[in-house]
């Protein structure tokens, strides 16, 4: 991905002012890391684990971890970029085919360390999956190009607004 030479690296994708005045003093311009995120999907931002590694790397390590680990999906777990829940001490996991959504989001509840009266959500390409499938049912329908299974969480419940 092309950085213009001008683009201060604080705010490669710091808080939405910075970006906001980043983009009113380069109007016009195309390519830096912030577009290529907002634009992604709509508005779901673009997988900072995609930002920060390409393609070709990611293809690698997905294949071998299938390779190695057949019974088991790679998975990839981010905070939505405007949640007020905490960030997660891990992005990637190697889950066990046969766990559910729900058994998953426990897993994902405990490393937060989140609240039982706090609510969180799931999401795989903006929407919910159901708690009851299975993960590998999960990944077959929404694994990336790259081979791996993006998981975004947030304290609501409707991305667009989160």
């Amino acid at each position: 991905m092309h950085l213009p030479a001008t683009h201060p690296p604080s705010i490669l994708c710091g808080t939405r002012h910075e970006r906001d005045k980043w983009k009113s003093i380069n109007a016009g311009r195309r390519g830096g890391r912030c577009e290529a995120a907002i634009e992604e999907e709509g508005s779901m931002a673009k997988s900072s684990f995609k930002l920060e590694h390409p393609l070709e790397r990611r293809q690698a390590e997905a294949a071998r971890i299938r390779e190695k680990y057949p019974d088991r999906i790679p998975v990839i777990v981010e905070k939505a970029e405007r949640s007020d829940i905490l960030d997660i001490d891990k992005k990637k996991y190697l889950v066990p085919a046969d766990l559910t959504v729900g058994q998953f989001v426990y897993v994902v509840r405990k490393r937060i360390k989140l609240s039982a009266e706090k609510a969180i959500f799931i999401f795989v390409k903006n929407s919910l999956p159901p708690t009851a499938a299975m993960m590998s049912a999960i990944y077959e329908e929404n694994k990336d190009e790259d081979g791996f299974l993006y998981m975004t969480y947030s304290g609501e419940n409707t991305f667009g607004s989160v």
